[in-house]
């Protein structure tokens, strides 16, 4: 063993002091070098502790390495950066997940359909390239399962918007939206096929859940954004002394949206076509404040809530909704709005964006939501490509 080597014994210091002065530099070179060797083992001599030591320590620095990895990562997806530059692993995360991230955006579709029309895909994707840092959420009725959407899903709009880093779809399950709220009890009583308004009003509750527990923007899927909206907590007046429910953002857990919750129950009318929804909206907002006509392009604000000028998002009012399937001498500029309100429900003829057409919703659509243009245009060359039967 090193520790009995004879140096160590107290009969070494004659070597330091030999009459051969090269002999005791040699004597003493050994003398130090086992020293050595016996402070600092060599590491095939080393004892068993020693090794189990090492291999605890290894341990140790690979679990700091794969906290401080997950730490890191949680942080990138509460930055700013997060869409830009670290791609999110869509089909793993749930909607609690990307909704407790903060400031979602949010859009609802309670019909039953699974393919998202050429207005909804704008919608969504005009909304992900306006708010890049922030979560751009679909809630579909029509799915079933709880997984992030399928990329080689045979529906075209899933994979365009799907593909974007930023933009989630999700099934839309009202009982657990509902959980929580005032509105359990009474979604647990109602019977949607006795409802003449279920798919209105099942999104004017859902919508009213969804902002109170997460927080965010709740959009309808026929708003194109062309601006970030700067305040957080707000309300878009439709006209003067009348709010929508179109458009609206709160913090999670406010007051004015729990309060607006218990109404819903309260005065409870589904025969009502938006007795659930702007009317709602606007008879809990004059609890509040003394609401007054707009003047030029000003915002009202009362309890610290925003009620937005109309031009903000209703530039173009319901009567005149087809006036964006119309061709303009000179397009507007829309300088004092956020996002456009395309009236949907209006819609009753079904409009549509026609490639070529240079109507302002066409426009809009090159503008704001390009690759749903493009896909289009795609759409439509390929039904105007000859058939079989059309070939001789």
């Amino acid at each position: 063993m090193l520790q009995t080597v004879w140096v160590s014994s107290p009969g070494s210091r004659a070597l330091q002091e030999s009459s051969s002065h090269r002999q005791g530099r040699k004597k003493h070179w050994k003398c130090r070098f086992v020293r050595t060797i016996i402070r600092h083992p060599c590491r095939r001599h080393a004892p068993k502790r020693s090794r189990k030591e090492r291999m605890l320590r290894k341990i140790q620095i690979g679990l700091c390495f794969c906290f401080v990895s997950g730490i890191l990562y949680e942080i990138s997806l509460l930055s700013s950066c997060v869409f830009s530059y670290l791609p999110m692993a869509q089909h793993y995360l749930t909607p609690e997940q990307v909704l407790n991230l903060g400031k979602s955006i949010i859009f609802l579709e309670t019909t039953e359909r699974l393919e998202p029309p050429p207005l909804v895909s704008c919608s969504v994707e005009s909304a992900a390239r306006i708010y890049q840092d922030r979560p751009i959420i679909l809630f579909m009725r029509g799915l079933t399962n709880e997984t992030a959407l399928d990329m080689n899903t045979s529906y075209a709009a899933f994979s365009l918007l799907s593909s974007m880093k930023n933009v989630f779809i999700f099934p839309l399950q009202m009982e657990t939206v509902f959980q929580e709220t005032p509105l359990l009890q009474w979604y647990n009583q109602v019977v949607p096929e006795q409802e003449k308004n279920w798919v209105h009003v099942s999104s004017d509750a859902s919508r009213l859940a969804l902002i109170w527990k997460y927080g965010g923007i709740y959009m309808d899927t026929d708003v194109i954004s062309i601006r970030p909206i700067p305040q957080d907590s707000f309300l878009a007046a439709q006209k003067s002394r009348f709010s929508s429910n179109g458009i609206f953002g709160f913090p999670a857990r406010h007051k004015f949206i729990w309060d607006c919750m218990e109404n819903f129950v309260l005065k409870y009318n589904g025969n009502i076509w938006g007795n659930q929804g702007p009317f709602l909206m606007t008879r809990m907002l004059k609890t509040l404040c003394n609401l007054t006509d707009f003047q030029g392009t000003e915002d009202h604000s009362c309890q610290n809530i925003s009620f937005l000028n109309p031009q903000r998002f209703y530039p173009i009012p319901y009567p005149a909704w087809s006036r964006y399937y119309q061709v303009w001498d000179k397009s507007p500029n829309f300088n004092h709005s956020y996002a456009l309100h395309l009236w949907n429900f209006m819609n009753r003829n079904r409009k549509v964006v026609v490639a070529g057409s240079n109507t302002l919703a066409e426009k809009l659509y090159k503008t704001y939501c390009p690759t749903t243009y493009e896909d289009l245009i795609q759409n439509a060359k390929h039904r105007d490509l000859p058939g079989p039967e059309d070939i001789e």
